[in-house]
């Protein structure tokens, strides 16, 4: 039995999810992965448009449980558990989707591996990556536009990426 919490959070995003795509016979998961400003969320967008999949956003369903996120280990732990709960109930209910979230470790990615090995659900790994200039550039304009949902910025950028072991694309 799930903690009363953790289920309280699961019905709050999908809540928040509005409109469901149509329920498939055998439904796809993609996750999208890559650092703060490559592009994520723009290319699940555009990729959302031809399948029809529905997009759970890290940064989006965040905000949902964590109004004034604070970014924590914790904080990350609570959310990401139930994202990954939702998922599973929602490839349950036949829903195709996207996670976009930055998936940067093995060792995260290795829940979503698990899912789609219980479920029998096809699970497409994608990565996105970007020059540093352009991320730059894209993340400040994001600062000055209050664009997107993602609070992260250059700083974060250059942390996330030092923290990624150089030389290990497989593990990016």
């Amino acid at each position: 039995m799930e903690h009363p919490q953790l289920v309280s959070d699961v019905q709050q995003l999908m809540e928040s999810l509005g409109q469901l795509p149509e329920p498939l016979a055998e439904p796809a998961f993609i996750a999208v992965s890559g650092l703060p400003g490559t592009g994520k969320s723009y290319f699940c967008s555009r990729l959302a448009q031809r399948l029809s999949f529905i997009i759970l956003e890290s940064d989006a369903l965040r905000k949902v449980l964590f109004p004034s996120p604070g970014y924590s280990s914790p904080e990350s732990s609570l959310l990401f558990r139930a994202v990954h709960l939702l998922i599973e109930e929602l490839l349950k209910r036949g829903v195709p989707l996207i996670l976009d979230a930055t998936n940067l470790s093995e060792r995260y990615r290795e829940h979503l591996y698990r899912i789609a090995d219980q479920l029998n659900v096809k699970l497409i790994l994608v990565r996105v990556d970007a020059p540093p200039e352009v991320v730059r550039q894209r993340l400040k304009a994001r600062q000055e536009n209050s664009e997107g949902k993602s609070d992260a910025d250059w700083a974060v950028y250059q942390t996330m990426k030092s923290s990624v072991p150089p030389g290990r694309p497989s593990d990016v």
